[in-house]
């Protein structure tokens, strides 16, 4: 699991995340005049299933969201962006913003024991930033790190070769979140395999795993730090948390409509309303920021190093209509390759690229694709325009994003184009997209700021380095934008160069965005408490229930 191949498939599969939490939806304790009850055990049905455990190698968004709950963060990020304490009590940015200082409380203990301190932190960032880890999403929150200076046993000074202001940020995540050195120096080989070994300081231990169908959480009695974020400061008032491994909808929903399953994620958008019209169970949706999920077009071969040829794919699939089609008015379109939840959106893009076949024919005919063949395929100097879009092994695929590529293939049909669609072993997905074999690829990555665009853009965002720039392009104003957004607190600032940054990613037709992505949690309505942090995920930490564990 810890080969490169597997280690890359994580960079790609973050398909969804990071939003502003949410208010406690109808049946929470906010609402209920019997206040919180402990005890009980809950079940959490999940649509996916982490391919590492390991929080500081994966990248996928089902590993963060369960791994919260075992790991702690240096602080806190509420529903505005700000931030409060949590393992750190307080910090100190410098003016250069090339160094973090932070002042660690001295209460907090490990799973196993051991004391949370400045040598913790210390060992967690070097091995994040170790080559030998293959570090993916963490590696790249840590950004132009440099090391971490022990200041004293609860003191640590956090430094960076260049300005790096989305540091806090990244530190409230759970990917930069802290093992227990004792674990880090015996099991860090294992940490990928999930259980007892991940000992973490959060209110849940990784008490057991069983690869193909479920992991398992029990309270930890000792926890008594939690950030203001949440509702009680003390230990979680679930006796054990179980999270299922179920990735066909009906078993989940009929789970959860059955009570055998309490909390349920990704209901299908066809089936919310039907969900939703159900009086034992209540929805929960927020829409994630972050990079939405958008279709990236390498440029840095023929036929899309042709800007003309870009812009036809770009204007000449419907994306409006499709989305709808296949969502049913669940998932946004998306206008830019950030979403409207996050920092930085730039809402003059919505309606400024519609759908336009003539024009897309029309770039096609500038570029001297004239030609037709027997099919109806364009074709110039006797070659077929042909487009190879892989497309991600079964288990990987959410949304139905298959059948939104199906109909994508169709509108681009009726130009002329031929897109391939192949369906290979991860390994392969990988070697086309990562190798630069590909001409399209499709993802999403989501965080709670607009940070991400560096990711997406820069040129220094490369694949084969842990990057997310599926484009290929260094383009120097991309990158000088987002090198400028990461480098300042300004706000004004960030505002105009992320703002510029998503109109020239689609001026050069080097991104389509499709859609924005909903959470959408199915609860039973004995389920109290449940929030969405800021990566939209659901947190347990203050959730009870009605009745007694099953």
């Amino acid at each position: 699991m810890r080969d490169k191949v597997v280690t890359v498939a994580l960079a790609v599969l973050l398909l969804a995340a990071c939003a502003s939490p949410a208010a406690s939806p109808p049946g929470s304790a906010a609402q209920s005049p019997a206040g919180p009850a402990k005890g009980g055990s809950l079940t959490f049905a999940a649509d996916t299933e982490p391919v590492t455990f390991d929080a500081h190698v994966s990248a996928q968004d089902i590993t963060g969201a369960i791994l919260r709950n075992v790991f702690d963060s240096l602080i806190a990020q509420d529903a505005e962006g700000a931030f409060h304490p949590w393992l750190a009590e307080s910090w100190e940015v410098a003016p250069d913003l090339k160094s973090y200082t932070f002042k660690l409380r001295k209460d907090v203990t490990f799973h196993d024991g051991t004391p949370f301190d400045a040598k913790a932190v210390k060992a967690n960032f070097d091995r994040i930033a170790d080559p030998a880890t293959k570090s993916q999403l963490a590696s790249n929150l840590l950004g132009p790190y440099t090391g971490t200076e022990i200041v004293d046993t609860h003191t640590v000074k956090v430094g960076f070769s260049a300005p790096f202001a989305p540091f806090l940020q990244a530190a409230s995540t759970a990917y930069l979140g802290f093992y227990s050195p004792k674990t880090l120096a015996a099991n860090a080989a294992t940490l990928g395999s999930g259980g007892p070994a991940a000992a973490g300081t959060g209110p849940f231990v990784f008490s057991g795993y069983t690869k193909g169908q479920q992991a398992t959480f029990t309270r930890n009695d000792a926890y008594a730090w939690a950030p203001k974020t949440s509702a009680h400061p003390g230990a979680a008032y679930l006796d054990k948390l179980t999270v299922r491994f179920l990735p066909e909808a009906s078993v989940r929903i009929g789970g959860l409509t059955s009570r055998q399953v309490d909390v349920a994620a990704a209901i299908p958008s066809a089936q919310v309303k039907a969900v939703e019209a159900n009086k034992a169970v209540t929805v929960l949706k927020t829409d994630y920021p972050g990079g939405n999920y958008s279709i990236y077009l390498n440029t840095s071969k023929a036929p899309l190093n042709d800007p003309k040829v870009r812009k036809a794919l770009q204007r000449g699939i419907d994306v409006d209509t499709n989305v709808k089609a296949v969502y049913f008015g669940q998932f946004k379109r998306a206008w830019s390759p950030l979403s409207p939840a996050t920092p930085g959106y730039l809402a003059a893009l919505e309606n400024s690229w519609p759908y336009d076949p003539a024009l897309a024919g029309k770039l096609l005919d500038e570029a001297g694709w004239t030609g037709r063949d027997a099919e109806g395929y364009r074709t110039k100097d006797g070659k077929r325009l042909v487009v190879d879009w892989p497309l991600l092994p079964a288990q990987y695929l959410k949304d139905q994003r298959d059948v939104l590529g199906q109909a994508f293939q169709a509108d681009l049909k009726k130009l002329g184009v031929e897109v391939l669609r192949p369906q290979a072993d991860i390994g392969t997905y990988l070697e086309r997209v990562y190798g630069g074999k590909a001409d399209l690829a499709d993802y999403s990555w989501s965080r709670f700021e607009p940070d991400v665009l560096w990711l997406l853009f820069n040129g220094a965002s490369k694949l084969e380095k842990g990057g997310q720039n599926g484009t290929f392009l260094d383009d120097p104003d991309l990158t000088k934008w987002t090198d400028q957004g990461r480098a300042t607190l300004d706000e004004a600032v960030r505002k105009d160069v992320y703002a510029k940054t998503q109109q020239r990613a689609l001026d050069l037709a080097i991104v389509i965005p499709v859609y924005t992505q909903s959470q959408v949690l199915g609860l039973g309505r004995n389920v109290h408490g449940l929030t969405l942090d800021a990566n939209a995920w659901p947190l347990f930490h203050d959730v009870w229930l009605d009745r007694p564990s099953r």
